[in-house]
């Protein structure tokens, strides 16, 4: 019988489109010290967003999955971490990045779908996935932090400059300032000088004054932080403007969980806002957090969340 209080993290390596891809799961151990070879509950599945690396889970995903019976996995995404990274900016667009997210859901739970917790560029990359036809066989629920659909996104802004209310125009002004480093990741050169000029050495303390976290060495901010932000850069460069020039309609027919941190410097909850539209199955909280406080300071509370979705979607599909 397999004792889930004691689990072991194991590393291994996922191909996807010619790319390693660096796969970190926590697995049930027998009390004789051998890994189980088969994952005891439902896998739940992180993907990091920008710049992070896999580590910015770490907190949540103690809380989530050691003595729950979960089986949890995350990967660096592809050009961050220990990842390979893409030789070009094509490598970058979200139909590879979505076809990363089923490799490694294949890799970590052959037999049954995963469920999907996302922040950020992760949740971004995540929707493209829940809304592919393949999301159905592959993909049980999805829980979104501060990373909207793009093409939801291009959506909402055709929404409120088409029909224009005060409301929505003062959306659209808060959304827009929120969203200046977009607008900077697009200009040659800029971005990656600051990066490796200034605020990769300085993001610990960046993110302490911003947000009241505080670094752990070696894990968050993560020693591959610099090339991870340069190259991650490749993320807007290859998908912002397409997607929001010519947004596709993209329906997720799987259970949604939107987890919305409600002082994000980034993302605005207004964004969720006619979210049904594209998620029939959605559920919506809030954490009073900033963008990244929702997996820190608020680990518990998000790991309580995502607990509770995943065992009331398991409940449904077991009826």
């Amino acid at each position: 019988m397999v004792d889930t209080s004691a689990y072991a993290e194991t590393e291994r390596s996922v191909v996807s489109h010619g790319l390693r891809l660096a796969v970190f799961e926590h697995v049930a151990v027998f009390e004789h010290g051998s890994a189980a070879a088969d994952p005891p509950a439902p896998t739940v599945l992180f993907v990091h967003g920008y710049p992070d690396s896999h580590a910015v889970w770490d907190e949540v995903c103690a809380r989530l999955g050691t003595g729950t019976g979960f089986h949890t996995a995350r990967y660096d995404v592809r050009g961050a971490g220990a990842s390979e990274a893409p030789r070009n900016l094509s490598g970058y667009h979200l139909d590879i990045l979505a076809d990363d997210l089923f490799a490694v859901a294949d890799a970590v739970s052959p037999d049954r779908p995963v469920h999907v917790v996302a922040h950020d560029w992760g949740s971004i990359q995540a929707w493209h996935a829940a809304t592919d036809p393949r999301a159905e066989a592959r993909i049980a629920s999805f829980t979104t932090i501060s990373g909207p659909c793009l093409d939801h996104t291009a959506h909402w802004f055709r929404d409120r400059t088409r029909h224009p209310t005060p409301r929505g125009l003062v959306q659209l002004a808060k959304q827009g300032t929120k969203s200046w480093y977009v607008y900077a990741f697009h200009v040659p050169f800029a971005a990656p000088l600051l990066w490796r000029g200034w605020l990769a050495r300085n993001w610990g303390e960046t993110l302490r004054r911003a947000e009241g976290i505080e670094p752990r060495p070696g894990r968050h901010p993560q020693p591959t932080l610099e090339d991870d932000a340069v190259r991650g850069i490749d993320l807007y460069r290859a998908n912002m403007l397409p997607r929001l020039a010519r947004p596709e309609f993209r329906y997720a027919k799987v259970p949604v969980q939107i987890i919305i941190p409600t002082r994000d410097r980034f993302v605005s909850p207004a964004l969720a806002e006619g979210l049904e539209r594209w998620a029939p199955d959605l559920q919506r909280h809030t954490v009073d957090s900033g963008h990244w406080g929702a997996l820190t300071k608020r680990a518990g509370e998000v790991a309580e969340l995502v607990r509770g979705f995943v065992t009331e979607v398991e409940a449904v599909n077991a009826a």
